[in-house]
């Protein structure tokens, strides 16, 4: 029915925009896009090559008819429930899974995300979307669902009284899980191996996430695991390489093992405090580069480049797996590319397209895909992917753990091995 490997992650619980592109004027560029109220037309290209306009005479009289035979209709209607399936059918036309549509409650909810404090169980989620199933990427350690005993790859079949369906929207899903504050939610889940699902109640709390850990390992390696990019992301991951080098750290491994990705802002940030400013990689027409966004017509949107004065001469490894994505990918690209650190373990996601957000005049909001990006040597990976250097597969018996001992965990092993040489 599942498969251990959850391989094209969608979005996750606690961060909205993987990747954004647009700033507003006089904002960061990781902060939402305010929209301007206007509610001109959406437009695309209809089945028969007429071009799709809500307003047009051949719309209107299709949904006249279709509400003369809803008459009918046994059931009472949800006006509220159609109309948010309306904006959602209007995203889904455009056949891109990063395109969506986020009703008022949702938006407030991703801007909560994308902060780092919310209510809820505190855990990563994503979605399949060539099964449909919403599984549980990994619980935040100490978090109600770390302690309740769910596992990475566990699957929702039903929360609360609500069966999870495969063509819901994740972020329905989500909205789900969520909750006020020391409410309840009880939630049925699918695990492969057991011949029943297995039922937990989960206290919903003020989650604070942290979303960077570090440690020195033995032989003097800094060790720092990433696990997305948020708001506070980068400052806590430049207080762990200066703690790390300031301890005597003679090389660094970042885990950025099922990282579903962020904040541009944030990745930008952080890989501007590894790579020196002034040098210039093979492709790349400026030194420092981090990465080029593109629209569709090939036609450069903005370039970020490495301007903090600040770098870091180390041996360096990173880890990575199928559910590295997005802002993972951006940091490994530029690793990768600059030479800087050994990529261990397997092929990353891929995706290298950016989305903006943009608030609507009635506190919903849209996300939709504006561009393309390349690593720094003009590498495409949507689609594709980053190979590692290193290719080793986590053993299977590790996949469901927790936490994995650092001497049972024969990637990190293999990403000693190479930081060692």
């Amino acid at each position: 029915m599942f498969s251990k490997k959850w391989k094209k992650p969608v979005a996750i619980l606690m961060a909205g925009a993987l990747m954004l592109g647009l700033p507003a004027c006089g904002k960061k560029k990781s902060e939402v896009s305010e929209g301007n109220g206007d509610t001109s037309t959406e437009t695309s290209v209809a089945a028969d090559g007429e071009e799709f306009d809500v307003y047009s005479d051949r719309i209107k009289s299709k949904t006249e008819e279709l509400n003369k035979f809803l008459e009918y209709y046994y059931f009472d209607e949800d006006p509220a429930k159609q109309e948010e399936k309306y904006f959602d059918g209007i995203m889904a036309g455009l056949n891109d899974p990063y395109s969506v549509y986020y009703t008022p409650e949702e938006y407030a909810r991703m801007l909560e995300d994308d902060s780092g404090t919310y209510f809820g169980i505190g855990a990563t989620v994503s979605k399949n979307v060539e099964t449909g199933a919403v599984y549980i990427v990994k619980p935040i350690k100490g978090s109600p669902a770390y302690e309740s005993g769910l596992l990475p790859g566990d699957v929702f079949v039903k929360i609360d009284d609500t069966d999870i369906t495969s063509d819901m929207e994740l972020e329905e899903v989500v909205g789900l899980i969520r909750g006020s504050r020391d409410t309840v939610a009880h939630l049925t889940m699918y695990r492969e191996g057991e011949d029943d699902f297995l039922e937990f109640t989960v206290k919903r709390a003020d989650i604070n996430n942290v979303t960077v850990e570090y440690e020195m390992l033995e032989g003097d390696i800094g060790y720092i695991e990433v696990s997305q990019f948020i708001e506070n992301t980068p400052d806590q991951f430049i207080e762990a390489v200066d703690d790390l080098t300031g301890q005597g750290a003679k090389a660094l491994i970042v885990d950025l093992r099922s990282n579903p990705g962020g904040l541009l802002d944030a990745v930008v940030e952080m890989v501007d405090y590894i790579v020196d400013d002034n040098v210039t990689v093979e492709g790349a027409d400026s030194a420092g580069l981090i990465m080029t966004t593109k629209d569709k017509n090939g036609k450069v949107l903005e370039k970020f480049n490495c301007s903090d004065g600040h770098k870091v001469d180390l041996p360096m490894a990173v880890l990575v797996n199928e559910n590295s994505a997005s802002a993972s990918e951006t940091y490994t690209g530029v690793m990768k590319d600059y030479g800087l650190a050994t990529i261990v373990g397997t092929n990353t996601y891929g995706k290298g397209i950016v989305q903006t957000i943009v608030r609507l005049s009635d506190g919903s909001g849209i996300k939709f895909t504006i561009a393309k990006y390349f690593t720094p040597a003009g590498n495409d990976i949507h689609e594709k992917g980053i190979a590692p250097d290193v290719e080793i597969e986590l053993d299977e018996s590790l996949y469901q753990m927790l936490e994995i001992p650092h001497d049972k965990d024969n990637q990190l092993q293999a990403a000693i091995k190479e930081v060692t040489k």
